[in-house]
């Protein structure tokens, strides 16, 4: 059995990592800010994280060089693995942001619209480093639908039938965003992430709804996921990584301490 990988997500909104309730708050002026990216960074990275991602949450092609400088100053502090989404839309876009430092680069609303965005990146860069983020919302009995656009956008398509459309095409690691669990810190949905990891051969990486001990070892075990996503419980030193990983490991989770 694989490591489980515990890992810090950034908000970044205007150079500063912040934290919202629900999704879609930056516009409503309605987010908490955290402090300095690179600074956090740093310390989830001496916490022992095994990989870090930035969102840069209300990313535009005119604030694309402060997200791209956070990337640049965090890989030349911090050694593990960093994937950085929010705004990337072409394969141009992707390369910029591998070359600041990034490991891999997370897509979501521009792979619902161009997904041969999916195959364009995995075909220059290895699948490896495309991941495909996405948003979730539970529409009905056994019925979970994508969100595009920061959960605002119903797209008609079904969370499953996309997550394999995504691998097929090349992705190489879901992220998987419950917008009903989102920044709620009541738990992860356990049965949409246990569907997903049983539909796809890539590693889904849980997120959304992070609030204690037992829900990250419940997404793990129940959920199956390969790893978890988490912003506030670690933003706001609730729990450290190290915390997080000595509970694992005496729930007989493997993770690397």
């Amino acid at each position: 059995m694989l490591a489980r990988r515990i890992i810090p997500c950034l908000d970044v909104h205007g150079g500063q990592v912040t934290r919202g309730v629900h999704f879609g708050k930056a516009e409503a002026g309605e987010l908490r800010n955290v402090g300095d990216p690179v600074e956090l960074a740093v310390r989830y990275n001496e916490q022992g994280a095994d990989e870090m991602v930035f969102f840069d949450i209300t990313a535009s092609a005119q604030g694309r060089a402060t997200i791209v400088e956070v990337i640049e100053r965090t890989a030349d502090q911090c050694f593990m693995p960093l994937t950085v989404g929010g705004g990337i839309r072409t394969v141009e876009d992707m390369q910029t942001m591998l070359r600041a430092g990034a490991d891999k680069v997370s897509i979501n609303s521009a792979a619902l619209a161009t997904p041969d965005l999916i195959r364009a990146g995995a075909e220059k860069f290895g699948s490896q480093c495309v991941v495909v983020s996405i948003d979730a919302k539970k529409t009905g009995l056994d019925k979970w639908e994508v969100f595009s656009h920061g959960g605002r956008k119903a797209t008609g398509l079904d969370a499953m039938e996309w997550a394999r459309k995504a691998v097929s095409l090349g992705a190489g690691e879901i992220v998987l965003n419950s917008i009903d669990a989102d920044g709620t810190k009541a738990g992860f949905d356990l049965v949409i992430t246990r569907r997903m990891s049983e539909a796809v051969e890539v590693p889904v990486v849980a997120s959304g709804g992070a609030g204690t001990l037992e829900h990250l070892a419940e997404v793990l075990l129940e959920g199956r996921a390969d790893a978890v996503l988490a912003a506030s419980i670690f933003h706001f030193g609730e729990l450290t990584v190290g915390e997080v990983k000595r509970f694992l490991a005496q729930r007989n989770i493997p993770v690397r301490l």
